[in-house]
């Protein structure tokens, strides 16, 4: 039997409404991520078959992105090191093992983030970005939501790719 994903199974009851749907939504790119990534090669995770983005730097922008929209929601701009690893997310050549062990870091680093914020000021305004674009605190936590499940999507179809081409 399939497991139902994480919205489905009655978890994290003690976090708020929209704290938890975005702790789903970043369980179920983990699990997602490691169903479809799991067997690839440091290779295959590299290649850029048919010009397209690699998985890995798909990778390395969901673990990186997540960091960045959660100093926004914390109130906080992008320091010098956040912009170094934004420029360095296209980096070829990352292994299998760092590129996992990022996300991974990343993804507990993001659920211990989210649930600290105070769901009590989700309307609050935050600036965005060098423009310093308006926005909420609810705002960004829908949007890392939505960003992390739409990178997963560019992996899925990136994988399906990759093997057709690889591995006929």
């Amino acid at each position: 039997m399939v497991e139902p994903e994480p919205w489905l199974r009655g978890t994290l009851a003690d976090v708020p409404t929209v704290q938890r749907a975005v702790l789903h939504a970043l369980e179920l790119a983990r699990e997602d991520l490691t169903r479809w990534c799991g067997t690839l090669t440091d290779q295959e995770l590299n290649a850029t078959p048919f010009g397209i983005a690699p998985v890995a730097f798909q990778l390395r922008h969901i673990a990186r992105s997540l960091d960045r929209l959660l100093t926004y929601a914390e109130g906080k701009q992008l320091s010098a090191e956040q912009l170094s690893t934004l420029r360095a997310e296209s980096d070829p050549g990352a292994t299998r093992g760092e590129l996992f062990a990022e996300l991974g870091s990343a993804l507990d680093c993001a659920a211990t983030r989210v649930r600290a914020l105070d769901p009590l000021h989700l309307g609050q305004m935050r600036l965005v970005g060098r423009k310093q674009s308006p926005t909420t605190l609810g705002g960004l936590l829908v949007h890392i939501a939505d960003h992390a499940q739409r990178h997963v999507g560019e992996v899925i179809i990136s994988v399906k790719i990759l093997v057709a081409q690889i591995r006929p």
